[in-house]
């Protein structure tokens, strides 16, 4: 890799940052009054990598503090899309599930927000987010494996 040129690899985070705020912008529109695309993704996470995580994974996973998983899972709670009960292996800690409830939300947001998708979408963008999408799961993997503790 030529290490000489600082745009290299800025240029292409770049582009998928913007693409993440398009995106995200996106489905923020597709999602109930006071939800957050932020309340999405726990739930998303969960639904992907099955529940009963603590809330600690869930904000390493997030790349949030626990204070501020703390306020998201409160409100998901408060929402009745996630329960929280005590950790049967640590007395004081806790683990995060699923309700029903917290699965429909995750189903009838994707079907939203695939609405607004297929909307903007042409046969020739499908076509090249099919053919991307290895390259990004495998980008996105590598990524999540070289995380340190306090974040990449």
């Amino acid at each position: 890799m030529d290490g000489d040129d600082p745009m290299r690899v800025f240029a292409a985070f770049n582009e998928i940052g913007i693409i993440s705020q398009l995106a995200t912008a996106m489905l923020a529109a597709s999602l109930s009054d006071g939800l957050h695309p932020s309340h999405f993704m726990i739930v998303n996470h969960l639904a992907r990598m099955g529940d009963g995580k603590t809330p600690v994974k869930i904000a390493g996973a997030m790349q949030v503090t626990k204070n501020t998983m703390t306020h998201s899972l409160r409100v998901l709670e408060s929402r009745g899309l996630i329960e929280i009960s005590a950790n049967p292996e640590d007395g004081r800690g806790k683990l995060v599930f699923l309700t029903e409830a917290g699965r429909a939300f995750r189903d009838e947001a994707i079907v939203a927000v695939s609405a607004r998708f297929d909307a903007v979408l042409t046969p020739e963008i499908e076509d090249l987010l099919a053919r991307i999408r290895p390259d990004l799961v495998a980008l996105r993997a590598h990524l999540d494996r070289s995380r340190t503790p306090q974040g990449i």
